[in-house]
């Protein structure tokens, strides 16, 4: 059986969705819905499916096992609930929504109506985000003290890479790419001991036309084991994107970009020999890495495989784990609760910069 699925908003996001339905196996992909009845049209053309310009429409006719919503966040929560009614599982963008009130408005019906809601947390289903958290769950590295996310040089408010939309937002282009490295921390570390143990900061270091609240931020907390966490993100610079997990028998220092890992299991401080191979070590795992990642993209374009594509993929890949999960109704891979998480500590990042959540977009502007 094959899941009749259909996607909610034709703009930048939702290609990626498309492109990986329409290749996956488990998956019949089947209409797109969007408001601008022109970009419905040509995306039904792109990919052969149906296209509808309402989402209650859609529901109605379609007969649909899935939906995937990839409108604005601020039009997450009634399409959600809308989806609920109809009795067709979600799958949303993230973050969730806007706001803890409103995925606790959907997490409520999705109980109440027993159909199910995820939320796209595809960083997880990264290469390197995979390996560094099987190598959690497994001990290897004994209990885990602190973990950090540090990314640099991310894109700046003003600019327009998913749409004027995302200028209603207080951090503008910059807060819509906040929730990849937030719950990447969450997922790997541990969620807050509770909200009061949140601690944010913000900044804005640059100048803008537009009144944006900030373009720089710091987030740490304390786990129920009393782990700390942090994720600091800096927009503009030279990027950087670095996942370090600090385990009390062996860390990792975990390159995003290049999608290698260091394992650092000696101590480098007991002479100069071992702080020389502290080098050693990170060299050594950077280059080991790079070789690997080569040889598995060579095999990719040398075969095809949708298989390898799904696993170098990250969006891909969450794509077919909640496909499969949600044919053998098994409970999805990104639990509500870390969505949630997501949410409330996108929610102390606006706090903390005196912001307020921006209201929906006008129905021209959904993306």
């Amino acid at each position: 059986m094959a899941l009749r699925t259909a996607v909610i908003g034709g703009g930048v996001v939702s290609r990626s969705h498309l492109s990986a339905l329409e290749e996956n196996p488990l998956v019949d992909l089947v209409a797109i819905c969007d408001i601008d009845t022109e970009r419905a049209r040509q995306r039904a053309r792109e990919y052969g499916i149906r296209a509808y310009f309402d989402a209650e429409t859609m529901f109605e006719k379609a007969s649909l096992d899935w939906v995937h919503v990839c409108t604005p966040v601020q039009t997450h929560r009634d399409l959600c609930l809308t989806a609920i009614e109809a009795g067709v599982p979600v799958l949303v963008e993230k973050p969730a929504t806007v706001t803890v009130e409103e995925i606790d408005d959907i997490r409520e019906a999705s109980d109440r109506e027993g159909v199910r809601v995820s939320v796209v947390h595809n960083h997880l289903f990264g290469v390197a985000v995979r390996e560094a958290r099987e190598r959690i769950e497994s001990g290897d590295l004994g209990d885990v003290r602190g973990l950090d996310v540090i990314v640099t040089g991310k894109t700046s408010p003003d600019e327009p890479n998913r749409g004027e939309w995302t200028f209603e937002l207080p951090g503008g282009e910059f807060e819509e790419g906040i929730p990849h490295q937030i719950y990447v921390a969450l997922a790997l570390g541990g969620y807050p001991r509770d909200r009061e143990a949140v601690q944010a900061t913000t900044s804005l270091y640059g100048e803008y036309d537009r009144p944006f609240s900030y373009d720089s931020l710091q987030l740490q907390w304390p786990t129920e084991e009393e782990a700390i966490c942090s994720v600091k993100l800096l927009s503009g610079g030279v990027p950087q994107e670095l996942l370090l997990v600090h385990g009390e028998e062996t860390s990792l220092a975990v390159d995003l970009l290049s999608q290698t890992t260091v394992e650092l299991d000696r101590s480098y401080d007991a002479s100069p020999v071992a702080r020389a191979l502290s080098n050693v070590d990170h060299v050594l795992g950077r280059v080991e890495g790079t070789l690997s990642n080569a040889g598995a993209m060579a095999k990719r374009r040398l075969t095809d495989d949708p298989e390898l594509e799904r696993r170098w993929d990250s969006l891909a890949g969450q794509l077919n784990a909640e496909a499969r999960a949600l044919l053998a109704d098994e409970p999805s891979p990104v639990p509500l609760e870390e969505a949630r998480w997501t949410v409330a500590l996108m929610e102390a990042v606006r706090e903390s910069a005196g912001a307020r959540p921006a209201p929906a977009p006008v129905a021209d502007e959904v993306d």
